[in-house]
């Protein structure tokens, strides 16, 4: 293969409308971190283009609210920048967790070892064993119990429901979740009947 038949692969793929969206996209993730706030940067996420129509995931409902009510000068800001102009913003949480951050400084998730549920495993678990042709709903339900009770089988109980309870709840509610839930509800529904009354 010679670098003569690349150009021209290349060529080709530039003269494509697609290949125009994801430029004028790459340029404008480059205009996103210049026209908006960093403290906004740091809760959206430009996801894609469509029709002229930015999308854009934000990490709460609250800040999709706060930027529609901005977007029309979000949108004068950027398209003075942009060859191509946008007609259009649209905010949502939709895709949050399932888009790329744009910088290291967004906010990062809780690992899933460092959650209060989760179950370190010391042996590894018996294969879920799926339900072949033959096999009923309740011969699966068997095999899925089978491993759910290898699970929690070396978990420290529940103080007060005797459940096995991953130790990260016991350390942060000294009850397992479900305890601490039907605790909370009694309180809010008692804090309630009072302020009824």
């Amino acid at each position: 293969m010679s670098f003569d038949s690349l150009d021209r692969i290349l060529e080709a793929l530039e003269k494509q409308a697609d290949w125009e969206i994801q430029q004028q996209y790459r340029h404008l993730l480059q205009c996103w971190e210049t026209v908006v706030d960093p403290k906004v940067v740091r809760q959206t996420r430009p996801l894609y283009i469509a029709r002229n129509v930015l999308w854009v995931a934000t990490s709460s409902s609250v800040w999709a609210q706060n930027l529609s009510f901005q977007r029309y000068s979000l949108l004068k800001k950027l398209n003075a920048l942009l060859s191509e102009p946008l007609t259009d913003i649209r905010f949502s949480t939709a895709q949050w967790h399932n888009s790329k951050r744009l910088t290291d400084s967004a906010p990062k998730s809780i690992s899933q070892e460092k959650h209060p549920s989760a179950i370190e495993m010391t042996s590894q678990p018996p294969l879920i064993e799926l339900p072949k042709a033959g096999k009923t709903p309740e011969a699966a339900f068997q095999s899925w119990a089978a491993v759910i009770g290898a699970r929690s089988q070396n978990l420290p109980l529940c103080p007060r429901c005797q459940s096995p309870t991953p130790p990260g709840e016991l350390e942060r509610w000294s009850v397992c979740a479900h305890c601490i839930a039907k605790q909370w509800s009694s309180e809010s529904s008692t804090t309630f009947k009072k302020n009824l009354s």
